[in-house]
């Protein structure tokens, strides 16, 4: 439950009900055993626009902890090396260091978007960064229909981050790049958030 949490992003009871085929009565008692643990919160739903009468849906995210479960078992070891680069080399160093991290990013946005071209560019780039790890997905926000949210629910590096924000803006930096145009960040995993988010411009043709 807590791996479809992560690729999926927050998500109702009846959500998870009908995503793992379980009764919305086993999934609440799942729920409760994970906030028990700490694994997962439960939140209100926002909505956007007006919605119907009644209370908002409670949705269920995960905690920070619920996310050490997930690939962060290297993180002192990153974090050390990070801090050597740092006092030998400087702030530059590590810069120069989070945008090779992310070289990937062009090569394998341009291969996705040769061989499907259909893709918005917020898609490409969800399907180059959940191939990394980010269980990325895209958003459209209704208010702004000039931009798509690129949403990456999961930071394999998120706790490094906090401590060297370099490896977020040479991500956001990256995405620009490709993109041929400024992006802006509008959360991250590595300050608390619940889920990166970046705003994506659509096309002109799109």
């Amino acid at each position: 439950m807590a791996r479809s949490i992560l690729e999926n992003g927050a998500s109702t009871a009846a959500e998870l009900a009908e995503r793992l085929a379980l009764t919305p009565a086993a999934v609440r008692r799942h729920l409760d055993h994970m906030v028990a643990e700490g694994v997962v919160e439960g939140r209100e739903q926002k909505v956007y626009g007006s919605r119907g009468r009644g209370r908002p849906a409670k949705v269920f995210a995960l905690t920070g902890a619920g996310r050490d479960q997930f690939d962060q078992q290297y993180d002192d070891l990153a974090a050390q090396a990070l801090r050597f680069l740092a006092e030998t080399g400087g702030d530059d160093a590590v810069m120069e260091f989070a945008r090779r991290r992310v070289a990937y990013v062009a090569p394998d946005y341009e291969r996705i978007m040769a061989a499907e071209p259909q893709l918005s560019p917020a898609e490409a780039l969800a399907r180059v960064f959940s191939a990394q790890g980010y269980a990325a997905s895209v958003r459209e926000l209704p208010l702004a229909g000039a931009a798509d949210q690129l949403c990456q629910q999961h930071c394999p590096v998120s706790h490094v981050a906090h401590e060297f924000p370099q490896l977020c803006e040479a991500e956001t930096e990256a995405i620009g790049k490709v993109l041929g145009t400024h992006v802006q960040r509008l959360a991250t995993i590595a300050h608390g958030d619940g889920v990166c988010t970046t705003c994506i411009p659509k096309s002109k043709e799109g």
